[in-house]
C-alpha cells in the first residue's frame, strides 16, 4: 500500500485538540463533511478548549451542522470537554500526557466516546502506540481472508499489535493506508479490485 499510495500524512489537523474534535465529528460521516464543520469553528476562532467549553451546546451544533448528527455530536464534544475541565483542570496537555491504559479507560468512560474514537485520540492526538480499527480494516481483512467475519474490535486490534512492532508511526501509517484503500478501492459495494494495491494478496 505504501509503495503505491505513498505516505498519507494522517491525521490532517494543526493541533492535538483539533484531532480530538475531528475524532468526535467523523463518527458516521465522511471526512469532507468534518472539514467543513472544522472550518466553521476555525472561521469564528472557536478551535480551542476554552472557547468550545463556554459555547452553548445549541450554538455549537449549528457550527458543526455539516458533520451530520450535529445535536448528538455537540453533546459528545461537550462531554469530552467537561471531562477535561473537571478531571484535569482544563489542562489539555496533562490530559494527553497520561499513560496509555489509564488514558484509554478515561476516554471510554465519557459518554459518546467509543473504542475507535478513543483510540484515534490516543494514537493521533497523544502519539501513543495503539492500533485504530475501523470498518475499512474489518472489510479489507475479511475479503483477503486474514480474519473471519465475526472478528470484533478487540480481536482485530490484538492481531495487529501482537504481530507488529510497538511503533506509533507504523500504526499511524498502516491505519491511514487502510482507510485510503477502503475508501478508494475496497468499497462496500462495487469494489475496484483490479486497481487495488492489495490485488492478488
Amino acid at each position: 500500500m505504501l509503495a503505491q499510495l505513498g505516505p498519507q500524512h494522517w491525521w490532517p489537523a494543526e493541533t492535538p485538540f483539533e484531532v480530538m474534535v475531528g475524532a468526535i465529528l467523523t463518527q458516521n460521516t465522511s471526512w469532507k463533511n468534518v472539514e467543513r464543520a472544522i472550518d466553521n469553528l476555525k472561521g469564528v476562532g472557536l478551535m480551542s478548549l476554552e472557547a468550545l467549553s463556554t459555547l452553548p451546546t445549541g450554538l455549537l451544533a449549528e457550527y458543526i451542522r455539516p458533520a451530520g448528527y450535529y445535536n448528538i455530536k455537540a453533546g459528545r464534544l461537550h462531554n469530552l470537554l467537561t471531562f477535561i475541565n473537571e478531571h484535569h483542570g482544563g489542562d489539555l496537555q496533562a490530559f494527553l500526557d497520561q499513560p496509555l491504559p489509564h488514558f484509554r479507560e478515561q476516554l471510554l468512560s465519557i459518554k459518546g466516546v467509543g473504542r475507535e474514537t478513543a483510540d484515534s485520540i490516543l494514537l493521533y492526538a497523544a502519539n501513543l502506540p495503539i492500533f485504530v480499527v475501523d470498518t475499512y480494516t474489518h472489510r479489507i481483512f475479511v475479503r483477503h481472508q486474514v480474519i473471519d467475519e465475526e472478528f470484533g474490535y478487540e480481536a482485530i486490534q490484538e492481531l495487529f499489535m501482537d504481530n507488529l512492532a510497538c511503533d506509533t508511526r507504523l500504526y499511524n501509517e498502516y491505519h491511514a493506508l487502510l482507510v485510503r484503500v477502503g475508501n478508494v478501492y475496497c468499497k462496500k459495494n462495487n469494489p475496484n479490485c483490479a486497481a487495488c494495491p492489495l490485488q492478488g494478496v
